[in-house]
């Protein structure tokens, strides 16, 4: 099995990219929300890898970092969800906003992806909600060297800005999205909650 590609990045299309390592070309589908967080073409790329073998095709899927894969597996060990499906659902949502949507019964919006209906999401739901945690979503970085004590109160806002988002009457996704999008080190749980609701309401 192919656990990741590291190579120069050739091409960049829609939902595929284009890996050169020793001359041969990898083609590889990826989130379109990890596509535009690629460097431009010519740069050096980590891919890490999902390879799905089928009668008429072999697949290369990729994700940014490990942790996204292992979002991917899981998914995709949904019954009834596919390789495409699941790239479908990290398409529409980042696999913490899938994740904070499992764990908050978001059926809403999970069922947005294209291709998801209300059952599939409600049945991923099920499924998954044991797999995950609400520790997954709010404290990843402290498996990270660079976790520090900065960081670990940033978690902490977040999470009660979240918390306080949703009391409002929110969708969890939703607030978490918004959160995720204004934080930063050093803020309190009222800026960050001010932020939100103004970036919310445009």
């Amino acid at each position: 099995m192919i656990s990741y590609i590291r190579g120069e990045l050739v091409d960049i299309q829609e939902d595929k990219i284009i890996v050169d390592v020793g001359g041969v070309g990898y083609g590889i589908y990826m989130p379109r929300q990890a596509i535009t967080r690629l460097p431009a073409a010519g740069r050096e790329v980590k891919i890490h890898t999902y390879l799905n073998v089928r009668e008429d095709a072999m697949q290369l899927f990729g994700f940014l970092s490990k942790d996204d894969l292992e979002v991917f597996k899981l998914v995709i060990g949904v019954s009834g969800i596919g390789p495409k499906g699941g790239l479908s659902i990290l398409s529409g949502m980042s696999p913490d906003e899938l994740r904070f949507a499992v764990i908050s019964n978001d059926t809403k919006a999970i069922s947005k992806t294209p291709g998801i209906g209300k059952k599939t999401a409600e049945k991923l739901i099920i499924e998954l909600k044991d797999k995950l945690s609400m520790e997954d979503v709010l404290e990843r970085g402290k498996d990270s060297l660079e976790y520090s004590q900065e960081m670990s109160e940033s978690v902490g806002v977040q999470a009660e800005a979240v918390q306080a988002l949703v009391a409002l009457g929110y969708g969890s996704t939703e607030a978490l999205r918004a959160v995720k999008s204004v934080i930063a080190d050093g803020m309190t749980v009222e800026e960050v909650l001010k932020l939100s609701l103004k970036q919310m309401m445009f």
